[in-house]
């Protein structure tokens, strides 16, 4: 691995593998990856690098991280480096909003065919919102290249993001009120082909996330702030990973992952009294199902409510209605 080299002030760039990237004219992607915590799924990474090499060739993947990790600087390449046609993997640590400016940051993103967002805290890359880091990871999902996260890097790359810029929220208290203070959300960054409308959550059963995904869910709807009236939670347990293909296809490895849709207007969600939603769809997605996310599915769901803040019992499993 090559030592930490300074491009402009309080940006810290590691380079493995080549020093050169590929030159190629296209790509076969686009292809995702989101993680249920912060570590590469080696399964799935390796989907998206041959969905996107399509068969030839070898990849570049820059991971960009808002604060430093402990132990290893590069968790992430450590991992990627050590996977099949990878030609190099660049860890970026950018610590500050004017940071996505830096031009070898973008330079480095541009030139790369995945772009991974490591774990954290997700505020900080919703910071990244209208920059020229934004449009460079966009241009990588364009050219046919792919993008991912885990943990707060997978909530970024949702169409809705719940993005914790005052406050972490738990079920119970976004139940109460989804309107509390530690509700808030970020629109109009990443929009991913056959990815919209979604809202993402990570360490869903770890942390008994099911609620508060139904709260993002209802105020998503509430709010407009979906294109299609309806708004899709995607929850992904600790070590699991969805790979989504360039058709919209996404399966699972690991661990188990849940798709929340709410297709009505809330019943009540309004501030400072308990949510009030009928009949969410959740379909419970296990290691190798799959779930379209072109042409949604309309049966293999079960179904939960909340009444009055309280949701139902038996939240993570049920018996599918068709």
């Amino acid at each position: 691995m090559a030592l930490p080299s300074i491009a402009e002030a309080k940006v810290t760039r590691y380079r493995q593998g080549s020093s050169a990237d590929v030159s190629r004219t296209s790509w076969n992607g686009p292809a995702y990856t989101m993680n249920g915590s912060g570590a590469i799924v080696p399964a799935t990474m390796t989907s998206a690098i041959n969905a996107i090499r399509g068969g030839s060739g070898s990849i570049d993947v820059t991971v960009l991280a808002a604060s430093a990790a402990s132990g290893s600087p590069t968790p992430e390449c450590d991992v990627i480096s050590g996977l099949s046609n990878v030609n190099s993997c660049t860890t970026y640590v950018l610590t500050s909003t004017q940071d996505a400016s830096n031009t070898q940051v973008n330079t480095d993103i541009r030139n790369s065919e995945f772009v991974y967002f490591a774990g954290g805290n997700q505020c900080n890359y919703a910071h990244w919102k209208g920059t020229p880091l934004e449009a460079s990871v966009e241009s990588v999902v364009a050219k046919g290249g792919g993008v991912g996260g885990g943990s707060a890097g997978t909530h970024i790359n949702s169409s809705i993001v719940y993005d914790a810029c005052t406050a972490s929220t738990d079920s119970a208290t976004a139940l109460a009120n989804p309107y509390d203070r530690s509700v808030t959300f970020t629109t109009g960054m990443f929009s991913w082909p056959n990815y919209g409308d979604t809202i993402n959550d990570s360490h869903f059963v770890t942390r008994d996330r099911m609620g508060r995904t139904m709260a993002f869910v209802a105020r998503a709807i509430k709010d407009g702030l979906t294109s299609s009236g309806k708004a899709w939670g995607v929850g992904v347990e600790e070590g699991g990973s969805l790979f989504v293909d360039n058709n919209g296809l996404a399966i699972l490895s690991g661990q188990d992952a849940y798709v929340v849709l709410g297709d009505h207007q809330p019943e009540q969600a309004v501030s400072g009294k308990p949510l009030t939603f009928s009949d969410f769809k959740i379909w419970h997605l296990r290691p190798g199902d799959t779930y379209d996310f072109r042409n949604r599915p309309t049966c293999g769901y079960y179904t939960r409510s909340v009444t009055n803040g309280v949701a139902d019992s038996n939240l993570y499993s049920g018996t599918a209605v068709c």
